[in-house]
């Protein structure tokens, strides 16, 4: 019960914090009554255990009290009828009794402490549970990810899942400096899971990985913004120099987020302050103060608009040229801010094409449809 217990109220406070981390999303759907619902049931839960540990408790602790009662009286029973021929004196029989008070004192230690060991039961096979997935995930495969100065090479990559389906089957390319690939895809086919492989966070991939994790930075669709001053916020995973204020002002400024200025220094929760096109757009700010040699963006700009997106592609470009940059994304725009393109299939299959060609190809395909739709139309 005690275990029980714990599980109850850690599913009970993790239900709390998501309702409370995407309460605008319910509000937008309109959800309240059925989260509360669900809230309600779990906490039901947690209760009707309470009053399982609290019957059960009193029945344990009854048992005790009556016990302990018994044994105060008990010796004195005994010796009751020695006691009234005369045999035994009146000291001998409380020194009788109080032997045998210490006898059952020394002899009820396990009844006494069983709630202790009960409790300390349940805390045993939480922590065992914990160790076991720990040795589960140390068990996985961790495929080996090289790093050769600023080398960004995938050979013979195999990926699956955890089920064993192949996503991906013998994946290789390289990136140059200056580089750039958009890797597309239907969904389901691996695009993200590409870039978890390359960052050593998916365990089922087996090949040959080189790539300068030190100095590379991975911007997801929904950027982590950890809670502080807005300028460490800027410069995460590392700490802000001393000297960081005028840089991160003039960043601030050229991605379009220059009202933010004069809260460089606020302390804050950021990823519930700011909108999620403005959080990829620190997140584009964090790569131009930091640095990196390679940047993965798994559909970094899909909160933005498209003047906005290729403003932010040309920033990065003009401001990193040799940045080696790997994008997951699905627009169409895209293109024009890439050099090459990885196309999955959903068959496990690949195949590499230069974006002029894939630009070529739009353009070839959006002529024929027009010249197809002038056709159907009738003469005036």
């Amino acid at each position: 019960l005690n275990f029980l217990d714990e599980r109850l109220n850690a599913n009970y406070r993790y239900s709390l914090i998501r309702v409370r981390e995407y309460a605008e999303s319910v509000a937008f759907y309109g959800g309240e009554k059925v989260e509360g619902f669900k809230l309600t049931q779990r906490f039901k839960g947690v209760i009707e255990n309470v009053w399982n540990i609290v019957h059960r408790s009193l029945k344990f602790q009854g048992f005790n009290f009556i016990v302990s009662q018994v044994a105060v009286i008990f010796p004195f029973i005994l010796q009751a009828p020695r006691f009234f021929t005369g045999q035994l004196t009146l000291g001998g029989m409380i020194q009788t009794a109080q032997a045998f008070g210490s006898l059952q004192d020394n002899l009820s230690f396990f009844r006494t402490a069983y709630d202790d060991f009960a409790g300390f039961k349940a805390v045993l096979d939480r922590l065992t549970e914990f160790m076991d997935a720990v040795h589960e995930a140390e068990e996985l495969p961790h495929p080996e990810v090289v790093q050769k100065g600023d080398e960004v090479l995938l050979s013979n990559v195999t990926i699956s899942t955890p089920a064993g389906r192949v996503l991906v089957k013998n994946l290789g390319f390289e990136v140059q400096p200056g580089e750039a690939l958009l890797i597309r895809g239907p969904s389901g086919s691996g695009k993200t899971t590409i870039l978890r492989t390359v960052a050593g966070l998916w365990p089922y991939a087996e090949g040959n990985i080189t790539c300068p994790k030190d100095e590379a930075l991975f911007l997801s669709q929904k950027p982590y913004l950890p809670e502080g001053h807005l300028i460490d916020v800027l410069y995460y995973p590392f700490h802000a120099p001393d000297n960081a204020r005028e840089d991160a002002i003039k960043v601030l400024e050229e991605v379009n987020l220059g009202h933010l200025i004069h809260r460089i220094d606020e302390v804050n929760n950021w990823m519930h302050i700011l909108s999620l096109g403005e959080q990829q757009r620190v997140a584009f700010g964090r790569m131009l103060l930091t640095k990196p040699k390679v940047v993965f963006l798994d559909e970094a700009t899909s909160a933005m608009d498209e003047g906005l997106e290729y403003y932010m592609y040309r920033l990065i470009r003009e401001r990193l040229p040799e940045l080696r940059l790997i994008s997951v994304g699905h627009r169409s725009t895209l293109l024009s801010h890439h050099t090459h393109i990885l196309n999955l299939s959903a068959d496990t299959s690949w195949f590499m094409q230069s974006c002029e060609e894939a630009l070529k190809e739009a353009s070839d395909a959006a002529w024929s449809r027009g010249n197809a739709t002038c056709a159907t139309q009738p003469e005036g």
